[in-house]
C-alpha cells in the first residue's frame, strides 16, 4: 500500500506528542547528566524533568534501524546510502552507528584507507570558499549516509571546506515528564567475601542511595523539520524517501520496548492511532505499510545512494584517561547520555 503524504504537503513541522507511562507501577528512572545527575526544571506549568534527551532519542531512533546481529540495516532499509567500517576481515563499526556519522575517526582520521575521505573531497569540490552550497552537500550526503541528512552531520575536519560543512537535525525527540516528585530508595552493593574491604577498590559493602520518580504525565515529543528535508533541493523523490525513513523510525520507536534503562520501561498510555498535533489530524501510518512504501521509494532514489566499505586496521589506542570505575555498574552502564548526532 502506498503511504500518502499529501497532507504533508503544506506543513513546515510534523508534530507528535505521545502520552507515555511506566509498564509497570509509577516509578521510573530518568536519564542522569555528569555533575549534574537528573535534569529537573521549573516551568509556568510546574516542576518538569527531562527523562530523555534530545542525543540519547537520536541514538534510539537509529537503533531501530539496524540488525545488531548481522551487522546491516535491518531488511526494509537495505539499499540506503551508508559507509560500513570493517577491522581484520570483521565488522567494526557503520555510519549508522556512529555518534557523529560520516564525521567518524574511522572513517576520516583513517590514514591506512583514506578513499572515502578523499571521494568526499572532490564531490564536495568548489565548497573551500564563500558560501555553502547547501544542495551540493545535501546530494553528496545522500549519495554516502541519507541518515546525516535526518540526524545531523557536522564535518568538522579543516580539508573539508574548512569545517564548515553541517546539517542540523531534522529529526528530533525527547521525553518529558510533568508535576514530577522524586522517589527516594536505596541499596548496599554487597561483597559477600569481604564485606569491610577496601571500597576505592571495588571490595566490600557500599551502601548507595537511589532517586527515581514518579509523575503526573510523560510525553514522548517528536519533531519532524519538514522545511528542512524541501530546503535540501533534492527533488520529491529524494524528499518522500526521507519522510518515509524518518517516520519509519518513529513508528518502530514506538511500537517497540520503550525500555530506556534498567528502571525505566515505559509504553503508550493508549494503543490506538497516533495522530499528530501539527499539522493537526494527520495519522502516523502503520508499520505494515512502511514495507512496500519504502521499498519503491529506495528504488526510486538507488542510483543517488551508495554503500561503501573502508578498512580501519590501525591500533586502537587508549586515551590519556583510562580510569572508567564505578561504584554502581548498574547506573553507569544505563544512565550514559553516550553520544550526540549533529550539530
Amino acid at each position: 500500500m502506498s503511504i500518502n503524504l499529501t497532507a504533508l504537503d503544506q506543513a513546515t513541522r510534523l508534530l507528535f506528542t505521545v502520552p507515555l507511562r511506566p509498564i509497570q507501577s509509577d516509578r521510573f528512572q530518568p536519564t542522569g547528566f555528569p555533575s549534574l545527575g537528573a535534569a529537573t526544571y521549573q516551568t509556568n506549568q510546574g516542576p518538569k524533568l527531562l527523562v530523555e534527551s534530545t542525543q540519547s532519542m537520536a541514538n534510539r531512533l537509529e537503533a531501530t534501524c539496524w540488525d545488531y546481529a548481522a551487522h546491516t540495516p535491518v531488511p526494509v532499509l537495505r539499499g540506503t546510502s551508508h559507509v560500513t567500517v570493517t577491522r581484520n576481515g570483521a565488522f567494526l563499526t557503520d555510519t549508522m552507528l556512529e555518534a557523529h556519522r560520516l564525521n567518524s575517526p574511522y572513517i576520516l582520521e583513517n590514514k591506512a584507507d583514506a578513499s572515502l575521505a578523499k571521494k568526499l573531497k572532490a564531490d564536495l569540490g568548489g565548497l573551500e570558499e564563500g558560501p555553502i552550497n547547501r544542495k551540493l552537500l545535501a546530494a553528496v550526503l545522500l549519495r554516502y549516509d541519507i541518515g546525516s541528512l535526518i540526524h545531523g552531520v557536522f564535518l568538522a575536519k579543516k580539508e573539508l571546506a574548512g569545517g564548515r560543512l553541517r546539517v542540523a537535525r531534522a529529526l528530533s525527540a525527547f521525553i518529558e515528564a510533568s508535576g514530577v516528585r522524586i522517589a527516594a530508595s536505596g541499596g548496599v552493593k554487597n561483597d559477600h567475601v569481604n564485606p569491610s574491604g577496601v571500597t576505592k577498590d571495588g571490595f566490600g559493602n557500599v551502601p548507595f542511595a537511589r532517586d527515581e520518580f514518579t509523575a503526573d504525565r510523560i510525553d514522548c515529543h517528536i519533531n519532524l523539520d519538514l522545511a528542512q528535508l524541501r530546503g535540501y533541493g533534492l527533488g520529491p523523490e529524494a524528499e518522500r524517501l526521507l519522510i518515509l525513513l524518518a517516520l519509519h523510525r518513529v513508528r518502530k520507536l514506538l511500537d517497540g520496548d520503550l525500555r530506556l534503562r534498567t528502571a525505566c520501561d515505559l509504553q503508550r498510555v493508549e494503543d490506538g492511532a497516533i495522530v499528530a498535533t501539527r499539522p493537526n489530524g494527520f495519522v502516523l501510518p502503520p508499520l505494515a505499510e512502511f514495507e512496500a512504501a519504502l521499498a519503491a521509494a529506495i528504488a526510486a532514489c538507488a542510483p543517488q545512494m551508495l554503500q561503501e566499505t573502508v578498512v580501519f586496521d590501525g591500533p586502537l589506542k587508549k586515551g590519556k584517561d583510562e580510569d572508567t570505575t564505578s561504584t554502581d555498574e548498574d547506573e553507569a552502564s544505563d544512565d550514559a547520555e553516550h553520544d550526540e548526532h549533529g550539530s
